[in-house]
């Protein structure tokens, strides 16, 4: 960040609101406004473009909403939240936000936020890790896609697409066919987001769509391979096995 200037990215569906933002913001030394997006794929394009050292982000908004929007983030750094919706307040501290906004936001509140975010850019704070964050602050359910950034662009897997999912260091290569996708994050946190009843951990390293299996075979003494569909083959585990076989 600069010595004098907050560089700020304002994120909002609505052009109201973002209007009103930007009025404030415009009155209050020291801060820039990079650029204005009306949604979240236009927010993550933003960021990898222009790289702002803040972010006022709604949470409520089509397409991708806030914690998808940083679940996405390659870079961590501080996010105010903003949204007419008090009941994400939980969910916005649990990802460390700097602040939380409640519309109609008020000139003294916003100021309030953006001091709390210089006091940490200026402490030299580290980031908190966003992505897993805003993943454990999500509600309960299972998903129904994922999504993967590619570059500045998003792409959107629905997750009956999805054959298998591999673990790739600290990184998932999501398997559609023949092609790969890979996703910054970790095997067991994108497979405690899958419907049980449809996706196994058949190995430490695998996560199978049980709808793409043809068979097991065995090829050693407690060791067995998955063969999808298509003719490729996954190791089974033991666990793996005995959970192919409570859910099958």
């Amino acid at each position: 960040m600069s010595d004098t200037t907050l560089r700020v990215l304002i994120v909002d569906d609505e052009e109201p609101a973002r209007a009103l933002l930007r009025e404030y913001l415009a009155s209050v030394p020291g801060v820039e406004v990079l650029a204005e997006c009306g949604n979240g794929f236009e927010a993550v394009k933003a960021v990898a473009e222009l790289a702002p050292d803040l972010l006022l982000l709604d949470i409520q908004m089509p397409k991708l909403d806030g914690f998808e929007v940083v679940e996405l983030l390659e870079r961590d750094f501080p996010v105010i939240f903003v949204t007419a919706h008090d009941e994400h307040a939980l969910h916005a501290f649990e990802v460390h936000a700097v602040d939380y906004l409640l519309k109609p936001v008020s000139a003294e509140r916003l100021d309030a936020a953006l001091a709390r975010a210089r006091e940490r850019l200026g402490r030299g704070e580290p980031a908190p890790k966003l992505a897993e964050l805003a993943e454990s602050a999500r509600s309960g359910g299972a998903v129904e896609r994922i999504l993967v950034r590619d570059g500045a662009e998003v792409r959107v897997i629905p997750v009956a697409a999805v054959d298998f999912v591999e673990a790739r260091d600290d990184a998932v290569a999501i398997h559609v066919g023949s092609t790969v996708h890979l996703k910054a994050q970790r095997l067991a946190a994108l497979a405690a987001r899958l419907d049980p009843q449809r996706f196994v951990r058949v190995h430490r390293s695998y996560v199978l769509n049980v709808e793409r299996l043809r068979s097991l075979e065995l090829y050693a003494k407690d060791s067995r391979i998955a063969i999808l569909a298509d003719g490729r083959k996954l190791p089974v585990s033991r666990a793996g096995y005995q959970r192919l076989r409570e859910l099958l």
